[in-house]
């Protein structure tokens, strides 16, 4: 209810006031200008676009963080023959002998999936501060091999959440209140996903009922929620990882 109410408001500003936030959304997810051609044309300008956001945040980065990875990381696509069972988006941490760059894998199936403004959340979320941000600077450490090459799942997608939400402390986000739309649409999915969590493996819900929530909710199309909701039936719990791993990195830091 928090974040609806946030996204409301944003909502309200463009004009958009008729209807609950879910639907709102559905609306600007198929605005045309706020989606790339599903060709291979608009398939490589959202690629480009993804790869000036982590270009373009670069400058910002030495205010904010006493270290970061001497690797780089890029923007890639899913590959095809997979991209159909495969998540919207996903983190390759670099080789351990560095002959490989950090990757941020986007899935491109449907370009529809991915609105222009839900991408920059979603870039920083896989790519800096987030993932490459933690498990890059792991590569690059004395660590035993078995951590280097092991995830947490509470850890790494705690760590990501949090460097969205310091994305939108580093001020990413000024005169951008689409790409704060997306921030906030992420923060709804986080928390509508730890819903079907739980009402698929403790309330006995159908895989139908929990796709219908999260549409309904979020607005999101109906594609990459079917594909989330396939995820969390097979992995019990691992969507409420990352927000319980978010929770204990913020009072961390506190």
């Amino acid at each position: 209810a928090q974040i609806s109410a946030k996204m409301d408001e944003i909502l309200k500003k463009r004009g958009m006031t008729q209807g609950s936030v879910g639907e709102r959304v559905a609306v600007l997810n198929a605005d045309p200008a706020q989606n790339y051609p599903n060709t291979d044309e608009g398939r490589a300008r959202m690629l480009a676009y993804c790869n000036q956001l982590i270009a373009d945040l670069q400058p910002k980065l030495p205010l904010w963080f006493g270290v970061t990875p001497k690797t780089p990381v890029e923007v890639r696509r899913v590959p095809v023959y997979t991209e159909a069972g495969a998540a919207g988006g996903y983190y390759e941490r670099p080789a351990l002998d560095g002959s490989r760059p950090g990757a941020f894998y986007i899935n491109l199936r449907d370009t529809a999936e991915r609105p222009r403004w839900s991408l920059p959340t979603l870039t920083y979320h896989e790519s800096a501060p987030g993932h490459h941000f933690q498990l890059a600077l792991v590569a690059e450490s004395n660590l035993p091999k078995l951590r280097q090459n092991m995830g947490f799942s509470a850890n790494t997608e705690g760590w990501a959440l949090y460097a969205e939400q310091l994305a939108m402390e580093m001020g990413l986000y000024e005169g951008d209140d689409l790409g704060l739309l997306g921030m906030y649409q992420a923060r709804l999915f986080r928390a509508g996903r730890c819903v079907v969590d739980t009402g698929i493996h403790a309330k006995g819900w159908s895989r139908e009922q929990a796709i219908r929530y999260m549409v309904d909710t979020g607005g999101e199309p109906e594609g990459r929620i079917t594909s989330e909701i396939e995820r969390y039936c097979a992995r019990p719990g691992q969507a409420c990882s990352y927000k319980v791993g978010h929770t204990v990195w913020v009072n961390a830091r506190e």
